[in-house]
């Protein structure tokens, strides 16, 4: 049920962040400059759903891992906070249509999602190396937002 659940979780904030993207993509950020490196948009769903997919095992293994309370009381919060911010992000940029917002928000996402990490490695060593790629790819996205507020 653990596991379940916190698929349900992570894919929710998920939902809501696709909520506000899509109907953006093809009017408003396709009317953008964007730097060199920017993806071709097909990439963004899968690498997306793959991110949240391995968030959601994150969660799942911490969950049911014994812990004392507080650090995994405290990994939990972080958790909700760094997905808190992942789907803020999304209301910020598509939905607001606020790129320099949204880029300063994005670099609270990343010290939230190192600082998840590191909790979550603090309780299971797997769980915390499975954001590894999630990190990466906010440090990414938020170069491609600073490019993008530089550029506009």
């Amino acid at each position: 049920m653990k596991l379940i659940i916190s698929f349900i979780v992570t894919f929710a904030a998920a939902a809501l962040g696709s909520y506000f993207t899509f109907p953006s993509v093809t009017t408003w950020y396709a009317s953008l400059n964007k730097p060199f490196f920017n993806p071709p948009n097909w990439v963004f769903g899968p690498v997306w759903t793959l991110l949240y997919i391995l968030m959601a095992i994150s969660l799942y293994l911490v969950w049911k891992k014994e812990a004392s309370r507080p650090e995994k009381t405290k990994a939990m919060i972080l958790y909700a906070l760094q997905l808190t911010l992942n789907a803020l992000w999304s209301v910020i940029f598509f939905g607001m249509r606020e790129p320099a917002i949204a880029f300063a928000e994005i670099v609270a996402l990343g010290f939230a999602v190192i600082l998840t990490a590191r909790s979550f490695g603090k309780i299971s060593t797997v769980s915390g190396r499975l954001f590894i790629p999630y990190i990466a790819w906010v440090v990414f996205a938020a170069v491609l937002n600073l490019s993008i507020v530089v550029l506009n």
